[in-house]
């Protein structure tokens, strides 16, 4: 159905935990080459290893413009090529909008807007060259959509990597290259794990479908991004969230 992507390259940041170590693995199964990138340099390594296919590991903070260079060209020294960049890395700790300090705001925006602007310029150069780029940013329904307490840092962070996008897709358009991101709602990863039994319950409740996202439905949609064949769809977000967004409220799921 799909031209193949045997051989093709991939960055993906935040790859060792959660949706990035998802989206790492079903690259690597579709045949791409994924440069792992990790602030670990042993945890990327780890999941180069436990995902095989080309993979290498390379510890970077990606909110640093140097940082991003040298896995921009860390990539390129090894795999001669940089096809896609899934520019995952992101937190999102809680703290209460009256309590919150202005670091801790810093922290948030810093880690999950700035490091999608570096790492996309990082890896435009190489893009640019051999006109074709396929860039995905892992964005959220919180922030761009809905609001939930004690993440008005984190929502603020999301919406605005969807400003980015548009813009930055617009200039990009004429050389081959997308730029889109995959919105997802409340996905089974360690950090929704974390939040406990009853949080997930909650979540699940919310959602038309009754259960919570896998992080292969975020994984596969980014794979779908990146191929050939979604070449003439940029500057989108694709709400991936069983539904959660449709209810105008709790009584439209009863």
């Amino acid at each position: 159905m799909f031209e193949s992507l045997q051989g093709c390259a991939a960055i993906v940041t935040g790859a060792t935990r959660g949706i990035g170590l998802g989206i790492a693995k079903r690259f690597a199964e579709a045949g791409i080459q994924v440069l792992v990138v990790s602030r670990d340099q042993a945890d990327a390594d780890r999941v180069a290893a436990q995902i095989g296919a080309g993979a290498i590991g390379f510890a970077a903070d990606v909110s640093d413009a140097a940082a991003c260079q040298a896995m921009a060209d860390a990539a390129m020294e090894r795999y001669g090529r940089i096809d896609i960049l899934a520019a995952n890395a992101g937190i999102f700790p809680a703290a209460a909008l009256a309590e919150m300090s202005v670091a801790q705001f810093d922290h948030v925006l810093t880690t999950n807007v700035r490091s999608s602007f570096l790492c996309t310029q990082a890896v435009l150069p190489y893009m640019k060259a051999h006109q074709f780029g396929r860039i995905i940013l892992t964005s959220s329904i919180t922030g761009p959509v809905t609001g939930f307490p004690g993440w008005s840092h984190y929502g603020a962070s999301k919406a605005a990597q969807l400003g980015f996008m548009r813009t930055a897709a617009l200039e990009v358009a004429r050389d081959g290259i997308t730029i889109n991101a995959v919105m997802p709602g409340n996905i089974r990863t360690e950090g929704l794990e974390g939040m406990g039994e009853d949080y997930q319950a909650q979540m699940a409740a919310a959602i038309p479908t009754g259960v919570l996202g896998e992080v292969a439905d975020i994984a596969n949609a980014a794979l779908f991004f990146a191929t050939r064949e979604a070449s003439f769809i940029t500057g989108q977000g694709l709400i991936i969230d069983g539904g959660q967004v449709l209810p105008e409220s709790a009584a439209a799921l009863q």
